[in-house]
């Protein structure tokens, strides 16, 4: 794991951390759409810290194992049950509510653990492979069996 950097923010600070976000995504190796959207979903998440978690938040970025990750926390009181289960978009007449949305639909991954305590979201985005580094082409066919089942399937891998 390599640690880019980790900041505690305020209001002042979403500018300069959106800007320092791309930088250190642009240098591991996104670009275009997905460096676009990796940036924005993280923009969404530090500004629902600040909107609704009491104005301060941390931000960590780092990568490890091929991907990019952002974890902002902080120390509000939750989100409620309906906005973390909901996987709805909201509607044009909604002032609030897109962000989680749109952090789950432009990120590889993205986790939540909220409580009365605080929030966390942690948003993963696949890095392309290093110069240099074979791309593997295709899925194969795999054929698996349980045995004493009598079921063989396949799956793709």
């Amino acid at each position: 794991m390599r640690v880019l950097f980790s900041q505690t923010f305020t209001t002042d600070d979403i500018s300069g951390l959106r800007h320092e976000v791309a930088g250190h995504a642009r240098s591991c190796g996104l670009h275009g759409v997905r460096l676009d959207d990796f940036v924005l979903a993280v923009h969404e998440s530090v500004v629902n810290a600040v909107e609704h978690a009491g104005g301060i938040g941390h931000l960590r970025l780092w990568t490890a194992d091929g991907v990019l990750r952002a974890e902002t926390s902080d120390h509000g009181a939750g989100i409620p049950q309906p906005y973390v289960d909901g996987d709805k978009q909201a509607s044009d007449q909604d002032s609030s509510g897109r962000g989680l949305y749109l952090m789950r639909r432009l990120c590889d991954a993205a986790d939540l653990r909220t409580g009365p305590e605080g929030t966390s979201v942690l948003l993963t985005m696949r890095l392309p492979p290093a110069a240099g580094h074979p791309v593997r082409r295709g899925m194969r066919w795999i054929r698996v069996a349980a045995p004493g089942d009598g079921y063989s399937g396949c799956f793709t891998a």
